[in-house]
């Protein structure tokens, strides 16, 4: 009897041990599992979706929404398709709630597990472009509106520049700008496709933009929206860079800028005391270390610089119709100097193998052209443009799902959207077809996954995810085609949290949500200083990260959990690759920003 007991009493203490177990696991999984949201929120009558991500298989049936304030559901809906694997997750699903129009505070909730907040508004993305252009203002050069302070006021000494009778080492006005990013370089292919996108947002949604700054970037109203001084800081550099007709240059600095990471101050690297080098554009390879860089000839850089002097002199030409005309004519000078030697302008390193290793060049063309065409109605522009369309129908990364740093820049070829506008019938067909191709190509993959990712996890992957939403939106303008809204939306939602780290990459926005707060920068590691606006790089393939030089983390990882062998992204001053902000990926969230605000106004008011 007693034998009896103590087999009853082991086998009590079993179960109670298996359930314990059973009771944890659970309670385990129950952690196990998130939902990530926009964190800026969505419009009643846009696309809604928040991803699911787990790291056990669950059973799921329904997800519900409820009000934030009351706890109450307000919509109920099956969880749908389950995705499978995706990075740190094992099961993943796409929450649409794109019926519930009604505004407010909600959260969704599966089970135990709870999203984040968000809002449901029609002025959800009220500011944002704004708050986002407090970046590119931070990142002037001369004077720096944020440090009240000028810096690299001595720029600089040219080189290369011997076939036009300058010699190397004569002093050249080459001051002003923006930093490239968080080191102080300056290129002239990321500043003058930043100059467009600025130009192009205020061209497209001027409603969007307020008026709070002076043109130096100090507070106070100068009659003109903040962005167009901006854009006007990003001219005039441009305009420095291209004195004269014969001449033209392509960045002040180089890699030995990395020799101390600094407040932006005078650099003394270059041996001319505070004057940096200022690399003219020949068309022929330079040095690069040991190597030569793969320049070919003077058109991506040169077209760039026509396109953002076209666009310039439309917008200033009511208010200022000495500078406009004057943009114009560098606009001219520019597609000549494009189109001395066709072929792509890289960037010269001297120390590392890192550059801007553009290997695109056409689709700078075709812009120009376009733009050409738009201001001058000239046919030979028309007929140049096609040529050029012609050449590189896709933008290659969105085909070949992978990239060199900056190899096909900018990314997308905006050209087809300027050209698209302008023309009619078959012709434009054409032109908007290539659209077609491109995102059906990202969508291919896209479709694969619950976050509806097919945009590569190359270095800067933020950069090409708000050009490619940007493609998207352009291509439903142009077409009135709705069938990839989802997949724009995706996009955007992404940088905003959307993400398998669930943070926005956007430094400070949403100022409630998860966003970097230990980016790559001097700003804020050594002056404390915050960097609103800031669109870091974005998370890279975990391979490429591995094989970087240089990068140590500072402190735990705080998305240890999400990292994978698909892609990791960091929040830690240590790591360039995946936390560092740039220039010109900003300014073309800018656009994509505006253009969301500006359609947003238009939508049909939800239900309260």
């Amino acid at each position: 009897m007693i034998k009896e007991c103590l087999n009853f009493l082991n086998l009590r203490q079993a179960f109670l041990l298996v359930f314990a177990c059973f009771v944890c696991n659970f309670a385990e999984a129950q952690q196990n599992a998130w939902i990530r949201i926009n964190q800026l929120g969505y419009t009643p009558a846009g696309k809604k979706v928040a991803v699911w991500g787990g790291k056990s298989i669950r059973q799921l049936r329904s997800f519900e929404v409820k009000d934030a304030k009351t706890g109450k559901t307000v919509y109920v809906h099956p969880v749908g398709k389950d995705y499978g694997a995706y990075g740190p997750f094992v099961q993943s699903f796409r929450f649409d709630f794109s019926a519930l129009q009604d505004t407010g505070r909600f959260f969704i909730q599966v089970g135990e597990i709870k999203s984040p907040h968000f809002r449901i508004a029609r002025d959800v993305y009220k500011g944002a472009a704004d708050f986002v252009l407090r970046y590119m203002r931070q990142q002037r050069t001369l004077f720096n509106p944020f440090l009240k302070d000028s810096c690299h006021t001595h720029d600089g000494f040219t080189l290369y520049a011997g076939k036009v009778g300058v010699a190397d080492s004569s002093h050249i006005d080459a001051g002003g700008g923006w930093h490239d990013a968080s080191d102080y370089l300056q290129y002239a292919t990321t500043s003058a496709n930043a100059t467009f996108h600025l130009l192009a947002a205020y061209r497209d949604f001027p409603k969007v933009f307020a008026d709070q700054k002076q043109a130096n970037g100090l507070d106070g109203k100068n009659g003109r929206a903040d962005i167009l001084d901006e854009a006007k800081w990003g001219l005039d550099w441009l305009l420095k860079m291209h004195p004269k007709a014969n001449q033209m240059y392509n960045q002040i600095a180089d890699d030995r800028d990395h020799a101390s990471m600094r407040m932006p101050k005078e650099d003394p690297y270059y041996g001319r005391g505070f004057e940096r080098p200022v690399y003219f554009i020949d068309g022929e390879p330079q040095q690069r270390g040991k190597f030569m860089n793969n320049t070919t000839g003077t058109s991506s850089t040169a077209g760039k610089f026509s396109s953002a002097f076209r666009l310039g002199s439309v917008l200033f030409g009511k208010e200022d119709k000495k500078y406009a005309k004057l943009l114009s004519q560098k606009a001219e000078t520019a597609y000549a100097y494009a189109n001395i030697k066709p072929g792509v302008t890289q960037t010269v390193s001297i120390k590392s193998p890192y550059i801007y290793a553009e290997d695109n060049w056409v689709d700078d063309m075709q812009l120009a052209a376009a733009m050409g065409l738009s201001v001058t109605k000239k046919n030979k522009f028309a007929e140049e443009a096609m040529q050029y369309a012609r050449q590189e129908k896709v933008t290659p990364w969105m085909i070949t799902d992978t990239a060199a740093h900056y190899q096909w820049y900018p990314f997308i070829n905006l050209g087809h959207y300027e050209l698209a506008k302008k023309l009619k019938g078959q012709d434009r067909e054409e032109i908007v077809s290539y659209y077609r191709q491109g995102i059906e190509e990202v969508n291919k993959r896209a479709e694969q996954n619950a976050f509806l990712r097919g945009v590569p996890f190359i270095w800067c992957s933020n950069n090409l995810t708000a050009s490619f939403a940007m493609q998207c939106l352009w291509y439903k303008e142009l077409t009135g085609d709705n069938r990839f809204d989802e997949l724009e939306q995706a996009n955007f939602d992404w940088l905003f949290g959307a993400n398998p780290w669930g943070t926005s990459m956007v430094y400070g926005l949403p100022s409630w949500g998860d966003t970097p707060v230990d980016p790559h920068s001097a700003f804020t590691y050594l002056g404390k200083h915050p960097i609103d606006g800031g669109l870091v790089d974005g998370p890279i393939m975990a391979s490429t990260y591995r094989n970087l030089i240089g990068i140590k983390l500072n402190n735990p990882d705080s998305y240890a959990d999400f990292q994978s062998d698909l892609a990791v992204y960091h929040d830690d001053y240590g790591d360039y690759s995946t936390n560092e902000p740039t220039m010109d990926g900003t300014a073309s969230l800018i656009y994509l920003l505006a253009a969301k605000e500006g359609k947003a106004l238009e939508e049909p008011v939800g239900k309260k």
